[in-house]
């Protein structure tokens, strides 16, 4: 299940990339060879963004490719780091939790209120939503990672990696 859910994450994340990348091509050659870019281009572009971040937090947890700083870990002993990778995977759990709540919350005003984005009136709760379910992902993955069998190290190169 978290390897089909890792494809689909990467999925998300990489056609919101592409499109991204297609739209501001397509929007630069509009601007420089007709005088016309795609009307609500920048919106489009931000919505996007959020499909490359928030796709893209639970697969950076899962795979430990975030920014660690392991320059004494090698002289605690490994019941310590253990601890360590697993106390530090509980914290990360309460403020992802705690964050995805609070984008919930902004959703559900967002949605009472019917705001839209300023160009194109695009509905904006849906990705807010969206947002607070990928935060509520990223904090489960973390739970999981918290309370995952320990690795021996010489096979898994991302054992304790938090």
């Amino acid at each position: 299940m978290i390897r089909t859910l890792e494809r689909l994450l990467g999925w998300i994340a990489g056609a919101s990339l592409f499109g991204m990348m297609a739209l501001t091509f397509v929007d630069v050659l509009g601007r420089k060879l007709l005088d016309h870019s795609i009307p609500g281009s920048l919106e489009v572009t931000e919505l996007l963004m959020f499909g490359v971040i928030f796709a893209g937090l639970p697969l950076t947890s899962l795979r430990g490719e975030h920014v660690l700083f392991d320059l004494l870990d090698h002289l605690l002993p490994q019941a310590l780091r253990a601890l360590q990778g697993a106390l530090s995977n509980l914290i990360c759990t309460a403020l992802l939790t705690g964050g995805a709540w609070l984008v919930f919350v902004r959703a559900v005003r967002t949605a009472d209120q019917g705001d839209t984005t300023a160009q194109l009136q695009l509905p904006m709760a849906p990705w807010y939503y969206a947002a607070a379910g990928l935060l509520l992902l990223t904090a489960l993955m973390h739970l999981y990672l918290a309370f995952r069998p320990p690795a021996d190290e010489a096979d898994d190169p991302m054992a304790g990696a938090v």
